[in-house]
């Protein structure tokens, strides 16, 4: 008897284990990451310019700062630099000491520091107000970084590059495991950069010579952007 019942009961569970649902079917899916490029001449250029003086006392140093700093501020308004790419970066005054072997250090007095950060939309004459700067008495410059001052319209090309280049290697793998590109399933941006063309330090007032305008080559900056693409492959 309690053998029939155990047949019975696994009769009964057959068609319930009949029942289960097979498991989904799962695309097959391929990531492709790239990166576009494009490179554009720059329209505008950063750089930083200032005055270092040192005095015996406090006042006397930065009371000579200003009177200096007045100088190269007067002479970028007579370049053309308007105020709005004119800006304070840091004004310092420290004090300045003497060392010697198994002496306290001995006070000689104060340098003052001043600088600006500088916008130049006039790439042309770059090396003329670099010039012009250092004659008004900076004796501190720094730059140029060159750069585009609207990025986007050359940063859209580099997003389109990137995912034309996607496409392409998508392709390529595709056709290499005997499948096609079916849809893209998903894009995602992994980042845009527009780095500044770097340029040395230039040369402070201390050696500048009689001669021509200080060379600037401007030549071009180069803006990426990376692309991550999920596509579908059949």
């Amino acid at each position: 008897m309690f053998r029939s019942i155990l047949i019975a009961a696994a009769f009964a569970a057959a068609p319930a284990l009949a029942q289960t649902a097979p498991a989904p079917w799962q695309p097959v899916t391929l990531s492709v990451s790239a990166e576009g490029k494009v490179d554009r001449a720059p329209d505008v250029a950063d750089m930083s310019a200032g005055v270092m003086t040192t005095a015996p006392t406090a006042t006397e140093a930065m009371r000579l700062n200003a009177t200096r700093m007045a100088a190269v501020i007067a002479s970028l308004k007579r370049l053309g630099i308007a105020d709005r790419d004119v800006q304070t970066s840091g004004i310092n005054l420290q004090p300045q000491y003497r060392y010697a072997q198994n002496e306290e250090p001995k006070l000689i007095g104060y340098q003052a520091n001043n600088m600006v950060n500088l916008r130049v939309r006039d790439l042309k004459a770059m090396g003329r107000s670099i010039d012009a700067l250092v004659a008004s008495g900076s004796n501190q410059i720094n730059g140029p970084n060159f750069r585009l001052d609207e990025p986007e319209p050359a940063l859209d090309a580099a997003r389109a590059a990137a995912v034309s280049k996607a496409r392409q290697r998508a392709e390529l793998y595709a056709k290499a495991a005997g499948l096609r590109v079916k849809r893209i399933l998903s894009i995602s941006e992994g980042g845009a950069s527009s780095p500044p063309y770097p340029m040395p330090m230039v040369r402070s007032a201390g050696l500048m010579k009689e001669q021509a305008d200080t060379p600037v080559a401007a030549g071009e900056v180069s803006l990426t952007v990376s692309v991550n693409m999920v596509f579908e492959l059949e």
